[in-house]
């Protein structure tokens, strides 16, 4: 069975990595080209879309924005960061009213820096951050910029010290650090209770399956995988209309262009990437406009001759 490309959006069960997602999903559908947008931690439930076939190359130009519903605990440090890990240090957490918190979750908002917890995939040298942790290194991470675009502060439990937050923010933000951090601001300590992610890279719960779903249906798996053309509605379309353009395109060509096509359309960025089409809405590719915005440079092809 010929596998279709697109996308599948699985919703993720805890104590499942990343990868296992991808390795099941490998062996239902019988094919090897297959790899998630981003991990997702084990004990983090929710959305991990996952590429099939050429969807795999296209991982890249996604929205990058992911959202999340979490839940801080106050008084607990661990060195993992959430209540997984080893506790290290507890502390009592202050009396405070939802109105003040909100006031300190003012300092996550926006741009921010962020240093990442000792126990992730962020490389130190070449090698992840956790593997140094479990050998007990000592070694610091530099801050890293991110971007937290909403922060609303959905429950504060004063009396067991739990914080239900909901965020939406950009790739590589880590939750874990910010109930850390969260917890160091308000003269206690914070680490991450549970965490569920609602949406990323543009698809959210309604869009998402079990992969008990594709298991129990496995002669319509095709239905599940969302076409790759349908998760690339945010970039700006060209299309080629005749048989020149087409071979220009597939040989990796220049394909000239005139400026005005893509007039009317409030949100085009010349230095965005472009999904190219044929005259049926097939996909064809991405290209990117040269500076002189007089060309349509081929970036990925797909079927290149």
């Amino acid at each position: 069975m010929e596998t279709k490309d697109g996308f599948l959006v699985i919703n993720k069960d805890k104590g499942c990595t990343s990868h296992d997602c991808v390795k099941q999903i490998r062996k239902l559908l019988n094919t090897k080209k297959v790899g998630h947008t981003g991990t997702l931690d084990p004990e983090v439930i929710g959305i991990l879309p996952i590429a099939i076939g050429s969807a795999t190359r296209f991982i890249q130009y996604l929205p990058q924005g992911k959202t999340y519903i979490g839940q801080i605990k106050l008084g607990i440090r661990t060195n993992t960061d959430d209540i997984h890990g080893e506790i290290i240090n507890q502390k009592s957490w202050p009396k405070i009213s939802d109105e003040k918190l909100d006031q300190y979750l003012n300092r996550f908002r926006g741009i921010i820096k962020q240093i990442p917890p000792k126990v992730s995939s962020v490389h130190v040298n070449g090698e992840r951050a956790y593997k140094k942790s479990f050998r007990n290194e000592v070694f610091e991470l530099a801050p890293r910029e991110i971007k937290i675009d909403e922060l609303t502060l959905m429950k504060w439990d004063q009396i067991n010290g739990i914080i239900e937050i909901k965020i939406k923010c950009s790739a590589g933000t880590y939750i874990r650090a910010i109930a850390r951090d969260l917890g160091e601001i308000l003269n206690s300590e914070g680490c991450l209770l549970q965490l569920k992610r609602i949406s990323a890279c543009g698809f959210d719960e309604q869009n998402s399956i079990k992969i008990s779903d594709i298991e129990k249906d496995k002669k319509n798996s095709k239905n599940f995988i969302i076409p790759t053309i349908s998760a690339l509605n945010h970039i700006s379309s060209f299309v080629l209309s005749t048989e020149e353009q087409i071979n220009f395109w597939q040989t990796g060509r220049a394909i000239r262009v005139d400026i005005n096509y893509f007039q009317g359309n409030k949100s085009f960025d010349y230095k965005k990437p472009i999904k190219v089409l044929n005259k049926k809405q097939i996909l064809l590719g991405i290209g990117f406009l040269n500076e002189e915005q007089s060309n349509i440079n081929p970036k990925l092809v797909l079927n290149a001759k």
